[in-house]
Formats: structure tokens, C-alpha cells, sequence
């Protein structure tokens, strides 16, 4: 837990929450309502936890404003409690920040440029004509590929690769493993024979973009691949060349994107879901975990395609019924006839 410690008066005002109760009392750190102990502050967010509100020990206690009559502690009220954690989380972050400065192990190009207030960590590689801006963080065993740009304030973690003529904006946070720029799945076929097809396109992000650890982004093949602004990709997520992906959309680990297929803004993929290539995909679509995508989808909404776990007997049962449908629905329409006749 964070040693700092910050009233109630200023949380509240930076939250723009309305403060019930001591505005001197003092935290110094945040848990859950059933772990938060006297200078901690917690939220509630998820009404199956609301249960614990009554008896929660914490200092304070982020809520809607008609549950905040329920809580025996100090109060911060705000219409959206989840938020207010979010944004509270950054105070108490424990992750280091490193200072400014190229370690001695680096290996850093002539022709690459390096803002002085960027951090380079132990063995990590920028290649020629390379660009990183103000408060980069780079750590160690990073790989930045040649004429490739990072924009100010961006962070990449251990060992993420960055390939050449990549794009990243400003604030972005790129996690251990990812590889941006990788090339994509292209290969033309003779007589059985895989050839592959060069990839000459880039990778572009936009600003405050999230890249979870291990997931990959391949280059465009001929234009590039885009990640627009404020997108956040999850663990694991595989996005194909010639993928664009509009502002502010969000996807769960093991998502996977065939090539040049168009995602609009705000959309949310749950995990394990899978798009086909080449297809559009509209503004503001939610696709629960594990649906496959095999067309374009054209009007916002929740879309689904997976099946919930059953008892292996019953499934087996519903496998074959699947199999029966198109039979069924044949004798179906064969008895609408004669009931017209």
C-alpha cells in the first residue's frame, strides 16, 4: 500500500464528488469494501457487492448518491463510483517510474533521436532514424525498429517490439510482449506452394492507446494498419494487416481480426471473439464472449453467436437437433402447404 496520504477534501474535489462526512480524514490507500481497513477509501460499483457496504471498515467509501445513506462511513458521492476508482487508482500506483536517462547497456543508433527527458532501459534497441519523444519510457529489452515514431508520455514495457516505420501517439501504454509492426499473413499459392507477399504497409496508433501483453499488430500489407484513439486491446488480442479500428472501441484478450476488415468507434468485443476478414463493422456494436463474426455488421447493438456450458448430456442432445433443423424446417414448410391447400 501507497505511504502517501491524501484527505478527503482533495480526493473529492479532484473526483468532483460531493463529500459527506470529515474532509480532514486521511487515506492511504484503496481495497475492497471487505478488506479496506481504517485509512483506506473504497467504491462500490457492482450492486452484487452492495452487501458488504453496511459493514466495510474503510475511511470512505465511493457510492451512487441513493446508496449513500446506507454507508456508515464517510461518503463521496458520484454518479459513476467505477469511474471515480479508476481515476483514484493512478494516486496510489506502486508500479515505479523511472528517471530520465539512457542506461549504459542500451544500444542506441547515431541517426536515432532521443528527447532528454526520456527514460531508455537496460538492453533495449533503437535502431536508425528513429524518434522518441518527451517522457517516453522505454524498458528494458525494448526494440525500436528503424523510422519508427513514439509520441510523447507513451510507455512500453519490458521486451515489447516495436518494428520498423510504426507509429504509436501520445500516452500510450504498450505491456510486455506486445509486437506492433509484425509482418502480416500474406502469401500468394502456386501449385501448393506458399510464397510470401512483402508487407509495406505501416502500423499507425492514435493517442491514449492500450496494447496488452503479447498481443500483435501486423503491418498493412500495401496501406496501413490503424488503431485509433483511446482504443484498448487486451492480452493475447491478434489484429491482421489492413485492420482499421475507430476511436475509443475496446477488446477482451484472445480477440482475433482477420485483414482489412473496418471496426467503427465505440465498439466492445468480449474475449475470444472472432471477426472474418474484409467485412465492415459499424459504430457502437457489443459482441459477447466467443461470438464469430462472419459478415458485415451494419446497425449498432449486442450481438452474440456462442453457447453457454451445459451438462455434456444435454449438449449432445442439442448437437443433434442442430443437425436436424434444416430437415425440420423442410417438413414444417411441406405442412404450411397443405394446411393453405
Amino acid at each position: 500500500m501507497s505511504q502517501a496520504g491524501y484527505n478527503l477534501a482533495e480526493i473529492a474535489q479532484a473526483l468532483g464528488a460531493e463529500l459527506k462526512g470529515d474532509p480532514a480524514v486521511v487515506v492511504r490507500g484503496l481495497a475492497t469494501l471487505q478488506a479496506a481497513e481504517p485509512d483506506q477509501i473504497s467504491f462500490l460499483a457492482n450492486p452484487q457487492y452492495a452487501k458488504y457496504l453496511g459493514s466495510t471498515r474503510a475511511a470512505a467509501v465511493i457510492v451512487a448518491p441513493e446508496l449513500a445513506d446506507q454507508c456508515p462511513t464517510n461518503v463521496l458521492c458520484l454518479k459513476n463510483p467505477y469511474l471515480g476508482y479508476a481515476r483514484l487508482s493512478h494516486w496510489f500506483d506502486p508500479m515505479p517510474v523511472p528517471e530520465p536517462g539512457i542506461h549504459a547497456s542500451a544500444v542506441i543508433d547515431p541517426a536515432a533521436t532521443v528527447a532528454a527527458s526520456a527514460t531508455i532501459g537496460p538492453l533495449a534497441v533503437i535502431e536508425a532514424g528513429a524518434e522518441i519523444g518527451e517522457q517516453v519510457i522505454v524498458g528494458a529489452g525494448c526494440v525500436i525498429g528503424a523510422r519508427s515514431r513514439v509520441g510523447a508520455g507513451t510507455r512500453l514495457h519490458a521486451k515489447a517490439i516495436v518494428a520498423h516505420d510504426t507509429v504509436i501517439g501520445q500516452r500510450c501504454n504498450i505491456l510486455s510482449g506486445a509486437v506492433l509492426g509484425s509482418q502480416g499473413f500474406g502469401f500468394a499459392n502456386e501449385k501448393g506452394v506458399w510464397h510470401r507477399i512483402a508487407q509495406i504497409g505501416r502500423v499507425v496508433l492514435g493517442d491514449d492507446v492500450e496494447i496488452g501483453a503479447n498481443a500483435t499488430i501486423d503491418r498493412g500489407a500495401i496501406a496501413d494498419t490503424v488503431i485509433g484513439n483511446g482504443v484498448k486491446i487486451d492480452n493475447l488480442v491478434q489484429i491482421a494487416h489492413n485492420v482499421q479500428i475507430g476511436d475509443h472501441s475496446a477488446m477482451a484478450a484472445h480477440a482475433g481480426i482477420a485483414g482489412s476488415t473496418t471496426i467503427g468507434r465505440h465498439c466492445v468485443f468480449g474475449g475470444a471473439s472472432g471477426i472474418t476478414g474484409h467485412i465492415q463493422i459499424t459504430d457502437g456494436v457489443q459482441l459477447t464472449a466467443m461470438t464469430m463474426v462472419t459478415g458485415s455488421i451494419t446497425k449498432p447493438g449486442v450481438y452474440s453467436s456462442g453457447t453457454s456450458a451445459d451438462t455434456n448430456r444435454q449438449w449432445r442432445k442439442n448437437a443433434v437437433r442442430f443437425r436436424q433443423l434444416d430437415a425440420m424446417a423442410k417438413k414444417l414448410r411441406e405442412l404450411e402447404k397443405k394446411l393453405e391447400g
